[in-house]
C-alpha cells in the first residue's frame, strides 16, 4: 500500500490543475520548494514519475493522471463525508459549486439567495460562462451541477428541464412593427439583426427557424453578450432575439419592446445537469430537489409592444 499523506496529496493535486508548482503554492499558501518537496516525496512513494517538464512545462505522466483521478474522488468522498455529517447534526453545511451560461445569470441569482437563507452554513461558488467553456467544466468534472438552455450531446449527462426558456423578438421602443399584431415572420427580410456568437444555442434555434422559412436577415453585429445586444438594440442597431429572462430588468418605461411576430417565442427550455455517474453530494441534491421546485414560481418582467409589462409565472 502507498504511503501517501493527505497533505502530499492536495499537494499533488493543485500542481496538477494548475500545471504549475507556483500557482500550486499561491493557491495553498505554501513556498514553492514545499511544494516540490511534497511532491518528491509522493513520487518516492509511488515509485513512478508523476510529473514530467518539457521545456517550462509541466505535463502529467500516466501514472499522475490516473493518481489525479483518485485524489479528486477521495476529495469529493471526503466533501461529501463532512456535508452528511453536518446532515446528520441537524446543520446543513459544506460547499456547492454550479456552473452556469450567461444568459441564467439573470435567475439563478435570486434562487441562490433564497436557498442560502434556507441553508446559511453553504457556500456556493457560481461560475458563468458560454457553451463552450461550460462543456469543458463538464469534461473535467469541475462542478457539481450546470444549468444550461441546451444540454451537449457530446457528454453524458443527468439532465432535467425546469424552466422555460422563450426566445423572442426584440426591438427598440419606437420601431415601426412595435404594435402591430400577428406580424408575418416574412416581415423579418432583410432587417438589419444582431446575432449572439456562432456556438450560442440562442444562435442556433434562431438559425434553425430562419433556415427552415428561408429568411434573410442582414447581420450588422454579432455579439456574446446579452446586455450588449440590449444596447446595440437601444441604440438603434437592429433587432435581436433573445431570451425573455433577459428583460427581467426592463420596466415599462424601458427602450425595449417585444414584437408580435408568428413562430415566435420559440420554445426552450432550461436545463439542470450533472454528470452521469457522479454521486451528488448532501448540498448538491437538496439544492437540486429546491431548483426544481422554486423555479415553477419565477416571475418573467417583460415589455409588451403597447409600452405596458407582462408578468408571466411558471
Amino acid at each position: 500500500m502507498i504511503q501517501a499523506t493527505l497533505h502530499q496529496l492536495r499537494v499533488f493535486e493543485a500542481t496538477a490543475r494548475h500545471s504549475s508548482f507556483t500557482k500550486a503554492a499561491e493557491e495553498l499558501f505554501i513556498t514553492q520548494p514545499t511544494v516540490s518537496t511534497q511532491v518528491k516525496q509522493l513520487t518516492k512513494a509511488v515509485g513512478l514519475p508523476l510529473f514530467e517538464q518539457i521545456g517550462k512545462r509541466l505535463f502529467l505522466t500516466e501514472a499522475g493522471q490516473e493518481l489525479l483521478f483518485t485524489c479528486q474522488e477521495i476529495f469529493n468522498k471526503l466533501d461529501n463525508f463532512q456535508m452528511k455529517v453536518a446532515d446528520i447534526k441537524g446543520t446543513r453545511q459544506g460547499k456547492l459549486t454550479l456552473g452556469v451560461i450567461t444568459t441564467a445569470k439573470y435567475f439563478v441569482p435570486r434562487l441562490l439567495g433564497a436557498f442560502c437563507q434556507q441553508y446559511p452554513g453553504i457556500d456556493i461558488a457560481l461560475q458563468v460562462t458560454n457553451h463552450q467553456k461550460l462543456q469543458e467544466r463538464m469534461l473535467n468534472n469541475e462542478d457539481d451541477l450546470y444549468i444550461l438552455s441546451q444540454p451537449p450531446e457530446e457528454v453524458e449527462l443527468c439532465s432535467q428541464s425546469f424552466l422555460e426558456n422563450p426566445l423572442v423578438v426584440v426591438a427598440r421602443r419606437d420601431h415601426p412593427l412595435v404594435g402591430q399584431k400577428n406580424l408575418p415572420l416574412e416581415c423579418l427580410n432583410q432587417q438589419p439583426f444582431i446575432m449572439r456568437e456562432s456556438g450560442s444555442g440562442t444562435r442556433q434555434a434562431v438559425q434553425k427557424l430562419f433556415n427552415l422559412h428561408d429568411i434573410k436577415v442582414k447581420v450588422r453585429l454579432e455579439l456574446g453578450s446579452n446586455e450588449a445586444i440590449k444596447q446595440a438594440i437601444s441604440g438603434g442597431l437592429g433587432l435581436s432575439v433573445l431570451s425573455k429572462h433577459t428583460l427581467i430588468s426592463e420596466g415599462e418605461n424601458g427602450e425595449l419592446a417585444i414584437l408580435d411576430v408568428e413562430q415566435f417565442p420559440i420554445q426552450r427550455n432550461w436545463y439542470v445537469c450533472y454528470l452521469a455517474g457522479k454521486q451528488l453530494s448532501v448540498i448538491a441534491d437538496a439544492f437540486l430537489k429546491y431548483l426544481l421546485e422554486a423555479s415553477q414560481a419565477i416571475p418573467i418582467h417583460a415589455p409588451l409592444k403597447n409600452g405596458h409589462s407582462l408578468l408571466v409565472t411558471h
